[in-house]
């Protein structure tokens, strides 16, 4: 039972690091926002690190991925045109035929 407890305190002494006397212990909220310049600056390290893993595509693939997606929208346009040009005709001519005479 001795073993136990003084194993006890040993690991509580561990836990608790030593401060001067007369210091109270930071909340934890004052503690993260402390902690938040050191944790940006990692991020923003592995952003650049990561940044450089990047394959970049060569300038005429973005050329013709910006013609392919320039004449998608265009084509989807007009198809949404046509689409609502005809829902407009069925609509006039359903409320033509229900209209009291």
């Amino acid at each position: 039972m001795a073993t136990t407890q003084a194993t006890k305190m040993n690991s509580e002494a561990q836990e608790r690091p030593e401060r001067p006397l007369g210091q109270r212990e930071r909340p934890a909220w004052l503690e993260r926002l402390l902690d938040y310049p050191r944790r940006a600056r990692k991020f923003l390290q592995e952003v650049r690190a990561e940044m450089k893993l990047v394959v970049w595509p060569s300038w005429s693939e973005v050329r013709s991925t910006t013609l392919v997606v320039i004449m998608t929208t265009i084509l989807f346009a007009f198809f949404l045109w046509g689409v609502d040009k005809l829902s407009e005709r069925a609509v006039a001519a359903v409320t033509r035929y229900f209209r009291p005479h």
